[in-house]
This record gives C-alpha cells, sequence and structure tokens, in this order.
C-alpha cells in the first residue's frame, strides 16, 4: 500500500525523502506519510496547549488522530539545515528497527517547506520531566520502578550496539530522550545523531555531537566515535535515576559541580531520599 502526503492532486509515490543533489537516498517502505492537513487537525492547529516540549530544531505535540490514536508530532523549523539533516537521519535509523524499548516511528509528513515525525505517543513524557523537571511535574519513582527504567533502556542501547544491522550508535542518551509510556516502560528516543557502524569499524571520526554533561572524554576531544560513548553517556544516565540530580550545567549548583564530580567528592547525599522512602 503506498502512502502520499499531499492532501489534493493524483497519488504520488515517493520513494526518498532528498531534494535533488543530496547523495543518499531513503526508502519509505516502512514510514506512512500523512498530509498536512491531518496532522494539523490532530494537534489543534499546532495550539499550545498540546505543546510537549521542544527540541534544538523544533516543538513536539501531542495529537489525536481521527481512528483515535494518540501521536507525538515532532516538527521541525523550516529554516533549519542542520534539523534537516537530523529528521532523514531520524527516518533512516528508526524506520528499520523495532525494539520494545525504542520509540516506534508510525510516519511522517514531507509537504512544501514542512517536515514532520510522528510517533507513538507516551503518557509520561520524558525521564528528565518525571525526575528532573519542576516539582509540579515530578513523579514518585521507588528504586523497583527506576532499576526498571535502568534496564529497559540498557536492552535497548543493547539492541541498537549489538543486534541492530549495521550497529546504531545513538550519541545523545539522556534523561529527555528517555520516554516513558504509561506503566513507565522506558523507550529511547530521538535518533537525530545517530550513527551507523558496521561490524568492522572500531570507530568513527566525526564532528562532536551531542549534550554537554553526558559526552565522553575522548569522544569530546578527539571526536572519535565509538559505541563506548553511548555506555559513559549511559552511566552519567545512571547517576541521574540514582541520585536525582542532573547533569545539565542549570543543575550544577553554586559551586559549579559536574555530576560526576559532586557524586566522586559528596557521594554522602548521592542518595535521592525521595526515591528510598
Amino acid at each position: 500500500m503506498d502512502f502520499w502526503c499531499f492532501g489534493s492532486g493524483k497519488r504520488k509515490k515517493r520513494n526518498n525523502l532528498y531534494s535533488p543533489g543530496e547523495s543518499e537516498d531513503i526508502s519509505l517502505e516502512n514510514v506512512r506519510l500523512f498530509p498536512y492537513k491531518v496532522l494539523r487537525s490532530a494537534t489543534g492547529n499546532f495550539n499550545p496547549v498540546n505543546q510537549l516540549g521542544r527540541g534544538g530544531f523544533g516543538v513536539v505535540y501531542k495529537g489525536v488522530l481521527k481512528d483515535g490514536t494518540q501521536v507525538a508530532v515532532k516538527t521541525l523549523s523550516a529554516n533549519s539545515a542542520q534539523g534537516t539533516r537530523e529528521f532523514l537521519t531520524e527516518i533512516k535509523m528508526i524506520s528499520s528497527v523495532q525494539h520494545p524499548n525504542l520509540v516506534q516511528l508510525i510516519g511522517c509528513c514531507i509537504e512544501g517547506r514542512d517536515r514532520m515525525l510522528v510517533y507513538e505517543y507516551m503518557d509520561n513524557n520524558s525521564l528528565a520531566s518525571a525526575l528532573l523537571g519542576p516539582r509540579s511535574n515530578r513523579m514518585v519513582l521507588d528504586w523497583s520502578k527506576r532499576v526498571a527504567i535502568c534496564v529497559g533502556t540498557a536492552q535497548g542501547l543493547a539492541f541498537l550496539h549489538e543486534e541492530a544491522k549495521p550497529h546504531i550508535v545513538h550519541r545523545d542518551i539522556k534523561a529527555s530522550n528517555i520516554l516513558l509510556d504509561k506503566d513507565l516502560n522506558p523507550k529511547i528516543g530521538d535518533f537525530g545523531l545517530a550513527k551507523l557502524f558496521p561490524d568492522n569499524v572500531t570507530h568513527v571520526s566525526t564532528r562532536v555531537a551531542g549534550t554537554m554533561g553526558y559526552l565522553a572524554p575522548e569522544y569530546a576531544l578527539l571526536g572519535q566515535l565509538t559505541r563506548k560513548a553511548d555506555i559513559y553517556s549511559f552511566g552519567v544516565l545512571l547517576l541521574e535515576i540514582i541520585s536525582g540530580r542532573g547533569s545539565s550545567n542549570s543543575a550544577w549548583g553554586e559551586d559549579m559541580m559536574l555530576l560526576l564530580e559532586w557524586a566522586q567528592f559528596d557521594c554522602s547525599g548521592v542518595i535521592d531520599m525521595e526515591a528510598a522512602r
């Protein structure tokens, strides 16, 4: 069955998402194409009330399709060339893999200058919101729930590194990219910075990308990417889950101490007392 993303005119089969001059083709065999007007209607004309979050290249809205399916619609700023590259990368990466601990891509829209990704809706937003966000948004996560989030995230990451063919390095493992469903099962999202990693490759030299506070030192300094970069970021995430304290610069406090430094020199306060109840 073919899908198309234009609301009128003849049915068109689109083979790739690249404009002329791009060097790589991306198949849409596993991706449903939505008309812009369908997503506009689903999100209430992109009503701010339905805004779930804001990323570096656009806004994410909650939407409800005509059949009642709840979705998350990730929009892309029309003027962002880098965002366009990440949009294409995200489709390429996530449309070809499925795992219980990876967010499912439902489809996309490419109409005029509009670029959108449609994901399954995650009832409890992100781990960053549930654990590190404003107190009004935080959830009570006891140790058993935190352990389950750690294990589920590790399983998703292990799938990307070991079972996906070719292997995938995410490059941006962090609390805001770990999404929680209605049962608090974690799912890794946002594959805009991901890189393919064939079996015969030990490392990839690339521009440094990711989030401060989560970057592995050897990757940040040398630009040599390996799967260990994700493992380092995951280790920082574990510290956040255990301590209830974020690694971003906004969470460093007056002493401007990184989370890793704080854990090393102030171990007496590393346990989140709320979680220990």
